[in-house]
């Protein structure tokens, strides 16, 4: 996959970074995966990452977590990197099979992507001026983004709807493309609804379920054969899209608490086994 070789951040990147739009997980849902690895680094992986960071970051990971998304009108190669199209109604992720852009240029999907740029962060040799072939900074940036949109369920989603970016429904009283549900809505329905539309106290009720009542399975959501597993995650998320976001959803529904009550979970699982999961890929990387 050719996508190596990357311009030097600039002001144009940084400018981008502040335009309101928001692509895969909306800007609090991976700003709370970034903010959860970020609690998880390693002491040798936070020193990287601190090194890596841009200066305008202030060493917050979470801060700079959907760049990916603002630099897609400049990178417009980027664009396919962010998600999978699989085969309607057959719920399962092959590789081989689906990890290809409309092209079908092979290796082009968002599991393609955190390989390429888990390989390129390889390359870190301890300091912030090495002489990587590569842009190390964007490759963190990069690979931080894609693990919060690879488990996004509707990330790894049907071809024909273009995960669920073509189905109408109604949230509440106001009209969305269920795709956007899953990215941003029912994140700000639970923020608004038992946070005071605070992302802050949600996070630190998603940190407190992490090291109580998910400590145990969060060893199992770390472990990796590899330096990083994006078919398992892949293969995760089709079967939550089939399982809960498709499940019941016709074009028009109307969605409202029975949808977002029994929905919400899987977010909220989701977002945490993004942030476990990145964490524990840099510790990996990093050593």
């Amino acid at each position: 996959m050719e996508l190596s070789k990357f311009h030097t951040l600039t002001l144009v990147g940084v400018l981008l970074f502040f335009i309101p739009f928001a692509y895969g997980w909306g800007i609090d849902g991976h700003l709370i995966v970034c903010k959860l690895a970020q609690q998880r680094l390693s002491n040798a992986a936070a020193n990287a990452v601190s090194q890596l960071l841009p200066e305008y970051a202030n060493n917050d990971l979470g801060s700079v977590c959907s760049w990916a998304d603002r630099v897609k009108f400049r990178y417009h190669w980027s664009s396919p990197l962010h998600y999978i199209d699989t085969p309607d109604n057959l719920c399962t992720y092959q590789y081989k099979r689906d990890c290809k852009d409309e092209d079908g240029i092979q290796d082009r999907c968002v599991a393609g992507a955190i390989n390429n740029y888990t390989t390129q962060l390889l390359t870190y040799s301890g300091n912030s001026d090495s002489s990587s072939q590569y842009n190390l900074t964007e490759a963190l940036l990069f690979l931080s983004h894609f693990m919060g949109d690879i488990h996004q369920p509707l990330h790894v989603g049907f071809t024909s709807d273009r995960g669920a970016n073509t189905i109408d429904v109604h949230w509440y009283r106001r009209k969305e493309v269920l795709h956007h549900v899953w990215d941003n809505t029912i994140i700000e329905t639970e923020e608004k609804r038992f946070y005071d539309s605070n992302v802050d106290e949600m996070i630190d009720a998603l940190q407190q379920n992490l090291t109580t009542v998910w400590s145990e399975q969060a060893k199992g959501w770390e472990a990796c054969s590899k330096t990083v597993c994006p078919d398992q995650y892949a293969s995760e998320g089709i079967k939550a899209a089939c399982d809960w976001a498709y499940k019941g959803v016709d074009e028009d529904s109307v969605l409202e608490d029975d949808y977002f009550l029994s929905r919400r979970a899987v977010v909220n699982l989701r977002l945490v086994q993004g942030g476990v999961r990145l964490a524990a890929t840099l510790n990996r990387i990093f050593g």
